[in-house]
C-alpha cells in the first residue's frame, strides 16, 4: 500500500511539473529571440538590484541544462538572470523584459529565448556554414558552443519551436558586430540568419522585426566603434530592421564591453523600439 502511495505520488510530482511547463499557446504570451556575442550573453556582473523580480510575467526559456540554479533546458522559468547560460552575466534582455511587461497589459506576458556566444562572428549563425567556422574557431570559444551541441544557431531554433507551441514569437533581438568589425558584407550575413529563422519559425517579416544594437560608441572608447556604421546600415537590407544607439551607455574600459548600467540603458531602448512598434509609446527609456 505504501509503494503504491510513492508512485501515486511520484506520477502527480511529474505531472504537476509536466503542466508548468505545457501551456497551450497563448497569443497575448510574446516570445523574443535573442542572439549575438558577448553583450548578447551578457559580460557586467549581475548586481542585487537585478534579482529582484516583481514580476513573474517576464520568463526565460532556458536553453541549457543549469542544475546549480535548478534549471532544465526547454523549461520556462521567471527571468532572473543570468538569461544565457549559467554563469554569463547581465545581458540587454533583461531590461528588455522588464521594461516590456511594465509598459504592455497586464494580461500579456514577455519571454526570451537567448543563445549567444562570446567573440563569435556572425558566420556561427549561418545555418549552412557554421561547421566551417567552428573548425577555425579558437579553443576558448569550442566550450561555449559545445554548450549547445556544436550548432548554435540549431540549438535557437529548436527552443523557438518549443516556445513556439506556448506563445507567439514578435520580434528578434541581435547584438553582434565586434568580431566582424570592418565587414561591409555584415548586413547580408545578417540578413541570411534573420531569413534562415523566418523560414524554419514560419514567420512572416511584416510582423517579426529585428532590432540591432549598436556596439560601445566612440565617446565611450569603443574599440569597434566604426563598426556602428555599417550596422546602420542594416535597414537598407532588411526593411524591418531597426537599429538601437549605444550612446550614452557606459562602457566597462575594455573598449568592448558596458557595464550594468550600459545593459540596463541599452536594454530599455530595445524595448522602446518594439514597443513603438507594437503602437504602445512611452516618453523615456530612462
Amino acid at each position: 500500500m505504501k509503494r503504491k502511495t510513492k508512485i501515486t505520488l511520484l506520477v502527480f510530482v511529474a505531472l504537476l511539473a509536466l503542466n508548468l511547463n505545457s501551456y497551450s499557446q497563448d497569443k497575448n504570451f510574446y516570445i523574443f529571440i535573442c542572439l549575438g556575442q558577448s553583450n548578447m550573453e551578457g559580460n557586467a556582473k549581475i548586481e542585487p538590484q537585478d534579482t529582484i523580480m516583481t514580476d513573474n510575467r517576464f520568463q526565460v526559456l532556458s536553453t541549457v541544462d543549469c542544475p546549480d540554479k535548478g534549471r532544465v533546458k526547454a523549461n520556462w522559468y521567471p527571468a532572473v538572470p543570468p538569461l544565457c547560460r549559467c554563469n554569463t552575466g547581465l545581458t540587454p534582455a533583461d531590461y528588455f523584459g522588464r521594461t516590456m511587461i511594465a509598459n504592455l497589459p497586464k494580461n500579456v506576458r514577455v519571454g526570451v529565448i537567448n543563445v549567444a556566444v562570446g567573440g563569435c562572428k556572425i558566420e556561427l549563425f549561418d545555418k549552412d556554414n557554421y561547421q566551417s567556422y567552428v573548425a577555425t574557431a579558437p579553443s576558448w570559444m569550442i566550450g561555449m558552443i559545445n554548450q549547445y551541441d556544436g550548432n548554435p544557431y540549431g540549438r535557437l531554433v529548436e527552443m523557438a519551436k518549443i516556445a513556439q507551441k506556448s506563445g507567439v514569437i514578435k520580434g528578434i533581438l541581435l547584438h553582434q558586430g565586434e568580431s566582424n568589425t570592418g565587414d561591409e558584407t555584415w548586413p547580408s550575413k545578417v540578413q541570411g540568419v534573420y531569413n534562415n529563422l523566418l523560414k524554419d519559425l514560419n514567420l512572416n517579416s511584416k510582423s517579426v522585426p529585428l532590432l540591432a544594437g549598436e556596439l560601445v560608441a566612440a565617446e565611450q572608447g569603443g574599440k569597434c566603434a566604426s563598426m556602428n556604421a555599417i550596422i546602420n546600415k542594416l535597414p537598407q537590407t532588411i526593411p524591418n530592421s531597426h537599429v538601437i544607439s549605444s550612446k550614452d551607455c557606459t562602457a566597462i574600459g575594455d573598449g568592448l564591453h558596458f557595464t550594468a548600467e550600459g545593459y540596463r540603458k541599452l536594454g530599455k531602448r530595445y524595448a522602446v523600439k518594439m514597443l513603438s512598434l507594437l503602437g504602445i509609446k512611452i516618453n523615456s527609456e530612462e
